[in-house]
This record gives C-alpha cells, structure tokens and sequence, in this order.
C-alpha cells in the first residue's frame, strides 16, 4: 500500500517540509507555509490529449485580428497615461498603496468618470459599509445612475451581483477581503488570494469584463500575499505618496498593454483626488527674492522630466561630531557630495552642520541630481544665491569629475520650457569649474540688474 505523508510546503516556492516553519527556508517568506497532504509510492496518472474542436484549433498569428479598440479612456488622464492609454477590455489591473495614501478615493474617481460616459459599473466594497462609500462618493462628487455599490466579502456572492447588474466594469476592494467556500483559510491567506485572484481572471476573460483590484501591501511594501498574485493580473500599479504631503504618483510595475515607464501625478485635496496634468510648479519655491543655498536641477521620473528645487543650509557646528540631515534625497550621496566639495573645490564643511532637502516632498534618487545638490551647498557655504534662470543637471564622481546624465535633451528641452537660460552639465568637467561657472552667472546676473538703462 502507498504510504500516506503529511508534510508542508511553501506556497510560493513549493519548499517542502516536515514540520510546520512561520518563514520558508528558500524563499525566505512569512506565513506561505502551509499543510498539505503527500501520497509517496503512486505514479500519477497520464493526462489524455483532448480532441479540440474547429473553434478552439490553433490558427496563425498573422490571422488573428486584433481589437477594433484596444483601450478605452477611464476619464482620468494621468491613470491612462500609466495604463498605456486607457483600460482594456477583460483585462486585471492590481492597485496596491499603503494604507490612507487614497487608493479608494483614486478608483471611486475612475468609477464614477466611467459611470458618467454612460458604462455600468459595480464597485464592491468588502472593507466598507455602502453608506461610507456614499458619503465618500457625496463628498467629491462621484454620484452616478450607472454606478452601484455592493458590500460583498464572498466570492460566490460577487458573482451573483456580477450576473445580475452585468457590469461594464468590475472593482473590488479589496482581493485580500474575499474569501471563497472553496478554499481552505482565512480571508487574505494565501490559498484564499489565489482562489478569489483565479476566478475573478477566468470571469474577467471569459467575459471581456475589465476589472481593478486593491491589494494591501505589507511592512516592507510588497503586494501582500501569494507572489502568484502579481503573475495572474495584467497590469500591477503602485499607488506612492506622503501622507504628511497632498503628493500621490501612480507607477506601473507591470505592464502587459503598454510602457511601465509613465509615471501619474494626483494631488490629494478636500473634494477628492485631482489629477496634475503639468507638475512642474509643484516643486519650486514661490519666492520672488533670490536666497542662497537653493538650486533647480531637472529629474526624469519614468518618461516625464521634472523641475526639483534643492535647498541646502550651513550652520557652523560646535559639536565633536556635525550633523548631516537631509529630506529627499539620498543621505549617503549627500555624504559623498560633502567629501567631494570639501577635497576637490576647497570648501571647508568638516566643521559645519548641513541641511539639504527638497521642495515639495519629492523624492529625488537619481544620480542626475548630484551637481544640483553640490551647487545648493557651495551657495549656502559661500552665502551668495545663484541667479534665478540656472539649473543643474550631472552626475559627479569621487574624482570631482562631472559626468552627462541620461536623457539629456529631454532634460534640456524642460528647462527651455521652463524658462531656463542657463543650464550647467558636463560641459564643466570638474565641479571646481561648474562652482566657478554659477557663481559667475550669479554675478553677471546681479550686474545687469544693478545698472540701469536710460
């Protein structure tokens, strides 16, 4: 007779073993392991080909006809900027977002721009009462004939409301709330997110029903759940932003109908979300009296430039040890920056406290954004501002030797937009010559003002 095994094993990795462990010992994942039941000595049994039928034959590619239309617009042209152009149709988008940055807000807007071009559209809500959301909804203006709302934690439940209002979109909010009667566990386990995540892909394709999902995100910010999850959808969008700040962007991960490169801007506000189509204000000082320490640089965020201010302070320190804080950007090329100036342009900062951070609470990683963090501290060091039509966009090395960032002619077509007459890069070759060259347009700029035309 077969010998009959009890074991466990990972959901995610498929590791294996005999006792029961909280973290895989391959994958390194908590909670995936799970008991399962093994049959050693049995040889499975072959899987028979199937007779396919003139309907479901394989045909050449070059026969297949595509869609009359790919995407349709949800109304909201950042999300369609992030979704290639507009949601298809029976495809899976996965929203995820920590909690409170607004992925509800975001998706009731979609659902409520979708209702009013006249799409059936049935939000599940399995966190929410349908009175919450109706006062969420009253209080942006989200409130449309075609738009229904369900409060709904079972899956065979969803179904149903999907049979009965025959949606021309689906959203659920969220996969980790649902739960199935044909899967073991808890709501949000990993069987559970698999089951609920499968059948609502199987509906959306059978059906050429477009669905948007909300995933929770754990400690570290990963989709919470099966890594399968991520495989099975379309389309996996990150929702980022600052609760402290009205700042939210939209990132794709992944991206199977367009570029995962566009990156939306949204900004939080008392009637709801509002979509930034043009940024570029956001991150500058509103100041009409030039101050030192500040410099422009222009940052490529996925496709879109962006003008980021950096502000830096100098503050003599009397403490053995000078504090570094910085907000925005990364500390430890801060740190190297400050190595740099201090051995390659001769300023002093060993004994200085220094502040550097960015307007509008940006975050700023790019190693473009180097030369623009080295100028605002030379200017604060110095006490004397830059003039007010420079930026700064380079990559500076150990050497001092300053480097061209990537995407440099769309980096310089922004800032001719912006008004930008002068623009620093690796045209100076060393950062003792691009300090030497802004405090020189500095200068030829005040001259002018000074000396008046009659």
């Amino acid at each position: 007779m077969a010998k009959q095994q009890s074991n466990f094993r990972c959901t995610e990795c498929g590791w294996s073993t005999l006792k029961w462990a909280g973290r895989c010992g391959e994958c390194q994942s908590w909670g995936t392991v799970v008991e399962a039941s093994e049959i050693v000595g049995l040889t499975p049994k072959a899987v028979r080909p199937v007779t396919v039928t003139d309907a479901r034959a394989a045909r050449s590619i070059v026969d297949i006809e595509s869609d009359s239309v790919a995407h349709w617009p949800s109304g909201i042209a950042e999300f369609d900027r992030v979704l290639g152009g507009g949601i298809v149709p029976g495809a899976t988008i996965l929203l995820s977002g920590e909690p409170g940055v607004g992925k509800s807000t975001l998706l009731l807007e979609v659902a409520s721009r979708a209702a009013a071009s006249g799409a059936r559209v049935l939000y599940v809500t399995a966190e929410e009462s349908v009175n919450q959301v109706r006062l969420r909804a009253g209080r942006t203006g989200a409130l449309q004939p075609s738009l229904f709302l369900a409060a709904e934690t079972d899956l065979g439940t969803i179904l149903g409301q999907i049979d009965q209002i025959r949606p021309q979109l689906l959203i659920v909010d969220s996969v980790q709330t649902v739960s199935s009667a044909l899967s073991d566990g808890l709501a949000g386990g990993p069987s559970q997110v698999r089951e609920v995540a499968a059948t609502l892909i199987r509906v959306s394709k059978d059906r050429n029903l477009p669905i948007l999902l909300v995933g929770h995100v754990t400690k570290d910010g990963s989709i919470a759940g099966p890594r399968l999850l991520e495989h099975l959808v379309d389309v996996v969008l990150q929702f980022e932003g600052d609760r402290q700040t009205a700042l939210r962007f939209v990132r794709a991960h992944k991206n199977r109908f367009g570029s995962t490169d566009e990156v939306g801007c949204f900004e939080m506000t008392g009637d709801g979300i509002a979509e930034v189509s043009d940024p570029s204000g956001l991150f500058l000082s509103r100041g009409t009296v030039a101050v030192s320490g500040t410099c422009v640089t222009i940052a490529v965020d996925g496709r879109r430039a962006l003008p980021v201010e950096v502000q830096a302070l100098i503050v003599k320190s009397s403490a053995p040890q000078p504090r570094r804080v910085v907000n925005g950007v990364d500390s430890a090329r801060v740190a190297m920056l400050l190595a740099v100036l201090e051995r390659r342009a001769s300023l002093a900062l060993s004994g200085y406290d220094v502040y550097v951070s960015t307007v509008g609470g940006i975050r700023v990683t790019e190693p473009g954004a180097d030369l623009a963090i080295a100028l605002a501290i030379a200017s604060a060091y110095k006490d004397k501002p830059f003039a007010g039509s420079l930026a700064a966009v380079g990559e500076i090395s150990l050497a001092g030797e300053v480097r061209p960032a990537s995407s440099t002619k769309q980096r310089a077509a922004e800032a001719r937009r912006l008004g930008f007459t002068t623009l620093l890069d690796a045209d100076a070759g060393h950062i003792g010559e691009a300090v030497r060259r802004a405090f020189a347009t500095a200068t030829a700029a005040t001259e002018r003002v000074a000396i008046p035309e009659f």
